[in-house]
């Protein structure tokens, strides 16, 4: 496409949005690209787990690594349910979160990491100095970390079950992934005397 074509908008609350403010009114006649095939403005569409679904995917098999994801939801699903009908009061009961898609968002937000560690080399020493990072990495970071604590599993065990589990514990702030991230921090937090090798 030339470089004046827009770039479609097919999400509808955006959509929404551009209706209230009075841009969509602009955009009706420009030249407009068409929209990518997975691009839909259906709401069970979420960019963060067809992300995740990605990430998980090996040798082009997509449609095995969705398979394994909406498992692994069912499995969030059935585990909830079975918390939710144990509870005896009702406040218990509010407390559980029973859609899987909330349990994910909350376990990737939790097992974000803010801070990490590079090598920089001063007077023939490495050292380890923390530095910030960009919220995209710090997002990869956490699905990577996710991923690597489902596969490290005893061989009894299918995959889909154990992200189930480790995406509860971290929605939870607690597991393997929550305290890999606090370790990290910890280590950070240990080499904070080197920091300033960052800008010199």
């Amino acid at each position: 496409y030339p470089s004046y074509y827009i770039k479609p908008v097919h999400k509808k609350e955006v959509q929404d949005e551009l209706a209230k403010s009075g841009e969509l009114q602009k955009l009706v006649h420009m030249p407009t690209r068409a929209a990518l095939n997975d691009q839909t403005c259906s709401p069970a569409q979420d960019d963060l787990i067809n992300l995740f679904i990605n990430y998980i995917m090996r040798d082009g098999l997509k449609v095995l690594a969705r398979d394994l994801v909406e498992r692994a939801f069912e499995n969030i699903k059935r585990i909830q349910l079975e918390k939710y009908h144990k509870c005896a009061s009702e406040e218990d009961k509010q407390k559980i979160e029973l859609n899987p898609r909330v349990i994910f968002h909350q376990a990737v937000e939790n097992c974000k990491p803010i801070l990490n560690l590079t090598p920089i080399k001063r007077g023939g020493v490495r050292y380890q100095v923390p530095v910030p990072i960009t919220p995209k990495r710090s997002q990869f970071l956490s699905m990577k970390w996710l991923i690597a604590a489902a596969k490290e599993k005893d061989s009894k065990v299918r995959f889909h079950h154990q992200l189930a589990l480790e995406l509860i514990d971290a929605a939870n702030n607690r597991g393997r992934v929550v305290k890999r991230k606090q370790d990290l921090h910890r280590q950070c937090e240990a080499n904070r005397a080197y920091a300033h090798y960052r800008w010199s």
